[in-house]
């Protein structure tokens, strides 16, 4: 006995057609707001020397020791942009190498507990050379202070 089968149209499972969807879509950018972490009424200015910086993504990390008055020096982490956004104004490896002094102008996070270090959005760094440049995430909600030159809310 010879048994024949139909043909019957080929169906893709819905689990594979959900992941075919998911692989067409555009990526989402994870990122957080300012808001959710900073403190726009906290603004900090920070002198002090860089003791090291991450180059990773979403944000640069630029670390430094901050000469207190009347205390011990304090680490500060320091959340700047992309590395992209770094190297698009002239900032990369060697600008901010271990002891480099520099200014930083920015807003402390929300929870001011500084262990194992303070932490703050970084707006702008003022080099050794006077160079000021913008080190910000842009469209992230920061204060309008003049300090990213690409926002347009004036």
């Amino acid at each position: 006995m010879i048994l024949r089968r139909s043909a019957a149209p080929v169906r893709v499972p819905g689990a594979l057609a959900v992941g075919l969807l998911v692989l067409a879509a555009p990526p989402a950018l994870a990122h957080h707001a300012f808001a959710a972490e900073f403190d726009a009424h906290a603004p900090v200015l920070l002198r002090g020397k860089v003791t090291k910086v991450e180059w990773i993504n979403p944000h640069t990390w630029i670390h430094m020791t901050v000469d207190a008055s009347g205390g011990p020096p304090r680490e500060w982490m320091v959340e700047g942009g992309t590395p992209n956004t770094l190297l698009r104004v002239g900032i990369n490896r060697d600008t901010l190498r271990p002891g480099t002094e520099i200014v930083v102008h920015g807003y402390q996070s929300k929870d001011r507990l500084c262990t194992p270090a303070c932490k703050a959005n970084g707006r702008d760094v003022t080099l050794p050379n006077g160079q000021k440049l913008f080190v910000g995430s842009s469209g992230t909600g920061a204060p309008r202070d003049g300090a990213d030159p690409s926002d347009t809310r004036r």
